[in-house]
């Protein structure tokens, strides 16, 4: 069979597909048939019916469920409006937040609450059996080599797979360049510790996430923030005027599926900040810890693609992609890289090995691929499935951001919610969640809530339902 007879084989296939779809045959929701049962139906090989379903996937009409088949994908005919873009007063604050933000993590630990706050990924079964697999054959081979010190910059084969990834996000970096960190916290601080003193003012997004803002308190940093669109990003012509009438050290960044908004730079905007900072000669702080997660067809690029001066600080981990556990994390700084290397030896000496030899494995391997693959998948359904529950069961004048990427949800419910209030109520009801007030150094987003999508099932959706009837109920009061 010549490949074109194969094309147009798989093509009829998925627009008869697409016409059973249109026409109810198979209604929203249910399941189609498997590709080993299309297969002997339509006498086509294997490969060409899942050319067949990629296809209907990438034109939305159908999803897979992981460990249950395709199904016909339901789409919402009607949304929820955008969060608007924030607008946060105009001076630089100390930030002081540490109590609230304990008591949040306090809670994310507790197995008897159901967990709608923390931004936890889902752990699956298969991942965490691969990577425990991966561990043991490490520990058998290497033995004493597995428990030595990994010095500064980290393992040489996890930095040059961290940098033939990288290649995807417009990013050339050397291994050389990049320097492994016990997590992206442990990145945000020495960058931060590198650039500013106490005192300094930071800019930063806002909403921004209750991490960055707790590491500026604990380095006496204070924070200016900027106003952010929920789907394009910090507001370039407000960092533009912030820094016209500031001293601003440090410009921090997740440019790519903000926590908690989900919002992704355009790749001209991300350009134009690059250029802006440069200008004035100030470091970028870029978090890219969810660069991975992006539910298109392709990876989106990060600032410090653009970069000619050494002045972006990119930094990720793992946690959100493969475990939280393994403490991993990565920095390329530039300019910095020597005081950043240097405080990592002082301050920490070196990052878990065993971890590190693991990691690496799996994304030499292949598995990190096709693990990213099925999750990309699984949280852009969750996502949607959320986003359906909250229209559902939360009150008019709702409003919920729409990403791209990520597992993260941010809502902005009628303004006489109080969300420290709700936070309580759930707490009686077995769920927790994740108040606004946390995301911003002077309390800007008191009636907001940030969801954690990564994993939706009918005990998530009995949640959204409770949680829902509270809003309701202090909406009327």
């Amino acid at each position: 069979m010549s490949p074109q007879t194969k094309l147009l084989h798989y093509q009829e296939l998925a627009e008869r597909i697409a016409d059973l779809i249109g026409h109810g045959i198979y209604p929203q929701g249910e399941r189609i048939p498997s590709v080993r049962q299309m297969s002997q139906q339509q006498n086509l090989s294997i490969s060409t019916v899942l050319q067949a379903y990629g296809l209907l996937e990438r034109q939305g009409l159908i999803e897979p469920r992981p460990q249950s088949g395709y199904y016909v994908r339901a789409h919402v005919e009607e949304r929820l409006p955008e969060p608007e873009t924030s607008s946060p007063q105009l001076d630089p604050s100390h930030v002081s937040l540490h109590d609230l933000v304990m008591m949040l993590m306090r809670d994310s630990a507790n197995p008897n609450l159901a967990q709608l706050g923390a931004a936890l990924p889902h752990l699956d079964e298969r991942l965490i059996q691969t990577i425990n697999r991966i561990m043991a054959k490490i520990i058998r081979q290497r033995g004493v080599d597995a428990h030595q010190y990994q010095f500064p910059p980290g393992l040489d084969a996890l930095r040059v797979q961290i940098a033939r990834r990288m290649v995807n996000a417009g990013c050339s970096l050397s291994p050389g360049e990049i320097l492994i960190t016990c997590g992206g916290t442990e990145a945000i601080d020495f960058s931060l510790h590198a650039v500013c003193r106490p005192g300094d003012i930071v800019a930063i997004e806002s909403p921004s996430y209750f991490g960055t803002l707790q590491t500026l308190e604990a380095h006496g940093l204070r924070a200016l923030e900027i106003p952010t669109h929920p789907r394009d990003g910090i507001s370039l012509e407000a960092l533009e005027f912030a820094i016209e009438h500031n001293r601003i050290h440090a410009v921090v960044v997740i440019s790519n599926f903000n926590n908690p908004l989900g919002s992704k730079m355009p790749d001209e905007r991300k350009k134009d900040l690059v250029d802006l900072l440069s200008k004035h000669e100030i470091p970028l702080i870029e978090n890219d810890v969810c660069g991975e997660l992006y539910f298109g067809e392709k990876r989106p690029v990060v600032c410090k693609a653009f970069d000619t001066k050494g002045l972006v600080i990119l930094l990720s981990s793992f946690s959100k992609d493969i475990s939280p556990g393994l403490r991993l994390g990565w920095v390329a700084a530039g300019r910095y890289s020597s005081e950043i290397e240097w405080l990592k030896f002082t301050l920490s000496a070196s990052s878990p090995t065993l971890p590190q030899i693991a990691v690496a494995e799996f994304l030499e391997g292949g598995g990190y691929d096709q693990h990213l693959r099925r999750i990309r998948r699984e949280y852009a359904h969750n996502v949607e499935l959320m986003s359906d529950a909250v229209m559902h069961y939360f009150p008019e004048r709702t409003r919920l951001t729409r990403p791209s990427g990520g597992f993260i949800l941010w809502v902005q419910m009628p303004a006489n919610v109080d969300s420290l209030e709700l936070y309580k109520m759930a707490l009686q009801s077995g769920i927790t969640l994740a108040p606004g007030h946390v995301f911003s150094a002077t309390s800007q987003f008191p009636n907001f809530i940030r969801l954690n999508a990564a994993t939706f099932n009918y005990a998530t959706e009995r949640a959204i339902e409770r949680l829902g009837g509270m809003v309701k109920d202090l909406a009327k009061v």
